[in-house]
């Protein structure tokens, strides 16, 4: 789908080197420059494959070198768009910022991966994905009443509020340079995308569908849309919030004539029906559950863990995920036509940095696949 959309990437850790996977899974040609000693957040040091780089192509080089500042220069100069996550300044310390790259190609797309943004009192403080939702307030209803909340580990911030945002940002930018001829910079903030994720939950709120308390909204604190533990251990989630859906859970659960249940919303008593549900819910195993709940209109599902999803049998009809490079991957979404996108393979560290260096020095038009 994106074939003809060329990217260079300065390879981090978290939501950029996401960003720039998830447009290499969609047929973007993606040159990933990593450095010379790579150090994972882990201290391993030159890991030989690293799955974000999947579909791309990977070079190395030091850019506190001219010679690495020169590699990155050229690979600009026919490139749709550049991603970088550093710390705002260090770009233009290296003397590869925003200024000097769109001088070298006015209609450079200059994408800018962050937590805090390029300004603000915050904006060169260090910091990661649950200290950013956390001050955008994206965490605030992730827990219940009297628990501390609880970070949903890179999803609504590094990649919900960061790389998807930003991955759309470089996608309007290049149509708006393609239109326009004319660059620009895109200041994706995981702090800004993770509070625009919030609009959909804060638009209930004049209708009380929130509360500024958490524990007292739907969502957090009600017995007909949560998780709960059975008997083994596992844990199931229900969503039966339309009255029809309660209607039919309440009948399986062969409790519809229970008085304790009839009125929904009646949210005083939430916390007893709440009570009553775990009782119900701790008295058969999670796969007792699926046999009687799944696939009916009670809005119900297994919580489960990638693994084990990946042998759900509707996830193995989608076919969602798959193994390789010795490890359990998802395929890339969305679907076009309803097609199965695969992915490229992970490349080794610099594998193609020859191959790209005699591209570079003998200006040769197959740079770009």
């Amino acid at each position: 789908m994106l074939g003809d959309i060329k990217i260079v990437e300065i390879c981090g850790i978290g939501p950029g080197p996401f960003c720039a996977m998830h447009l290499a899974d969609l047929g973007a040609q993606v040159i990933a420059v990593e450095r010379v000693e790579a150090v994972s957040v882990t201290g391993e040091k030159n890991a030989s494959k690293n799955a974000m780089n999947r579909g791309k192509r990977s070079v190395v080089a030091d850019l506190k070198t001219p010679e690495g500042r020169e590699t990155v220069l050229k690979l600009i100069e026919s490139a749709d768009a550049l991603i970088e996550g550093m710390r705002p300044g260090v770009m233009e310390r290296l003397g590869l910022g925003p200024e000097v790259l769109l001088a070298r190609n006015p209609t450079l797309v200059y994408g800018r991966m962050t937590g805090w943004g390029q300004n603000g009192p915050m904006a060169r403080a260090a910091g990661h994905d649950n200290n950013y939702i956390s001050l955008s307030g994206a965490m605030y209803y992730c827990g219940t009443e009297g628990e501390a909340p609880s970070s949903p580990i890179t999803l609504i911030g590094d990649i919900g509020g960061g790389a998807l945002y930003l991955a759309i940002g470089l996608l309007a930018g290049i149509l708006n340079a393609r239109t326009t001829g004319k660059g620009t910079v895109v200041d994706a903030a995981i702090v800004d995308g993770s509070a625009h994720m919030m609009q959909l939950l804060m638009s209930m709120a004049p209708r009380g569908g929130i509360q500024e308390q958490r524990g007292k909204s739907m969502h957090d604190s009600s017995h007909f849309y949560g998780t709960y533990r059975c008997a083994d251990g596992h844990y199931i989630s229900l969503g039966a919030m339309e009255p029809q859906f309660y209607t039919l859970l309440l009948e399986k659960l062969e409790l519809v004539d229970d008085p304790r249940f009839t009125r929904q919303w009646d949210i005083s008593r939430w916390g007893e029906m709440r009570s009553a549900f775990e009782t119900v819910f701790s008295s058969r195993t999670r796969e007792q559950w699926r046999e009687l709940l799944e696939g009916t209109d009670v809005c119900f599902a297994p919580v489960l863990s990638p693994q084990e999803s990946s042998g759900h049998p509707h996830m193995v009809n989608r076919d969602v995920y798959f193994e390789r490079d010795g490890m359990l991957q998802a395929h890339p979404a969305p679907r076009f036509d309803g097609q199965v996108v695969r992915p490229g393979t992970i490349p080794k560290r610099g594998e193609h940095t020859e191959q790209v260096r005699v591209a570079l020095e003998s200006n040769s038009q197959g740079l770009w696949l």
